[in-house]
């Protein structure tokens, strides 16, 4: 079978409006994957649906998790030629019962009922209060326990919205510079004399000299492989919010290093995650923290102020560099900075242990673990973080 220019055909739409159901259901999928899709999809053939179903799965699935959605996705948007055809006009029908004992993911339900409700002029406002219901008060605290990795694509949203509202406040240290006060170790003498010079030269108080009250300065490593990246977007728009006012420089990692300063400076916080996603070019892809952070030494290490600097790192250890680069920088970064605090959302999981390879030599460096895989975590960070540095 000749299929022609599929670039301008009815396969491309098809692909096109498949692709798009996918990312509705949560699936990372961006323009160039869907072009890879169309592209192999040609060469392929679609005389048989297997082919069909492994070439697409090949080019619009990253992670072992969305396999079964894009099963699920698949079955049920070419069980039938009509289906198809409804597709081409971006028309996703409401998909047909599934296999007995099988239950649909929710992802793969909402994904089919968004497109629904889009081609349903009289449904939008029932569906928007059935939306606003999902916030009730049983739900949000289900929200507040869930896991980042099992949410669907509307609960997703929902909960990244309310990251944006939790408070972290962060702990406070004496700083250098000093103030007058009623109290303090060394008398103010500059302000006891200009102070008796308008008494006629008599002292009648000795202000004294306290110290000024600063936030400790935030040095935050934010994982974006793609086991890490359901969580980067989340905890980097919980952190846009969170650390505002608190001295901080923070950056993306995967096989390279991202300065995202630029884009924190943004007040909007979905500004801020489009400028990221047009500066990180590795998102999704592995993890190599020693290079890394030999990259941060090289490049940004005067940022780091004195040893105050408290280090935040956000990941999930599965380190794909060598040990013994990833061991030396983090000496080098253990001797810079005040503490290394390791967020990981794999302390999930009860009995978790850091046994791979990056884990093991990140678990031998750090001041302390904490969990950041739901919003209760997050609610819990800044008291967490007050104790592990030992700040009252």
């Amino acid at each position: 079978m000749l299929l022609g220019d599929a670039r301008s055909g009815k396969l491309s739409d098809n692909i096109t409006g498949f692709a798009r159901a996918l990312r509705r259901a949560g699936l990372p999928i961006d323009a160039s994957r869907i072009s890879l899709a169309i592209e192999s999809t040609q060469h392929v053939g679609i005389e048989r649906k297997d082919d069909l179903s492994a070439t697409l799965k090949a080019c619009l699935v990253s992670r072992q998790e969305d396999l079964v959605v894009f099963d699920q996705m698949f079955s049920a948007l070419f069980r039938d030629p009509e289906l198809t055809r409804q597709l081409l006009s971006q028309l996703l029908p409401k998909a047909p019962t599934a296999t007995p004992g099988v239950p649909r993911k929710s992802r793969v339900q909402e994904a089919l009922a968004a497109k629904n409700k889009q081609n349903d002029p009289v449904k939008p406002k029932e569906d928007e209060l059935k939306f606003d219901a999902a916030m009730s008060a049983s739900d949000r605290e289900r929200l507040q326990q869930a896991d980042f990795q099992s949410l669907s694509a509307s609960e997703f949203r929902l909960v990244e919205k309310l990251a944006r509202q939790v408070k972290l406040p962060l702990p406070k240290i004496q700083g250098r510079r000093t103030r007058t006060g009623g109290r303090g170790e060394r008398i103010h003498w500059a302000k006891t004399m200009q102070m008796a010079a308008r008494q006629d030269g008599d002292i009648l108080s000795l202000p004294r000299m306290q110290r000024k009250p600063q936030a400790l300065p935030l040095l935050i490593l934010v994982d974006i492989s793609g086991s890490m990246e359901r969580y980067a977007r989340l905890l980097l728009a919980f952190l846009h919010q969170a650390t505002r006012g608190t001295p901080r420089q923070i950056y993306a990692f995967g096989t390279d290093l991202t300065d995202l300063n630029q884009a924190f400076k943004l007040r909007d916080t979905d500004e801020m995650l489009t400028q990221a996603n047009r500066q990180i070019q590795d998102f999704a892809g592995g993890t190599q923290l020693g290079k890394s952070l030999a990259h941060l030494r090289e490049n940004f290490a005067k940022k780091l102020t004195g040893r105050r600097t408290v280090v935040l790192l956000i990941s999930d250890g599965l380190d794909t560099g060598t040990a013994e680069t990833l061991d030396s920088e983090l000496v080098w970064l253990k001797r810079h900075t005040r503490s290394l605090l390791w967020l990981n959302p794999l302390l999930r999981f009860e009995g978790y242990a850091p046994i791979a390879t990056g884990a093991s030599v990140l678990n031998r460096h750090v001041n302390g673990m904490l969990a950041i895989h739901n919003l209760s975590r997050l609610e819990e960070l800044a008291s967490a973080l007050n104790k592990l540095l030992k700040i009252k």
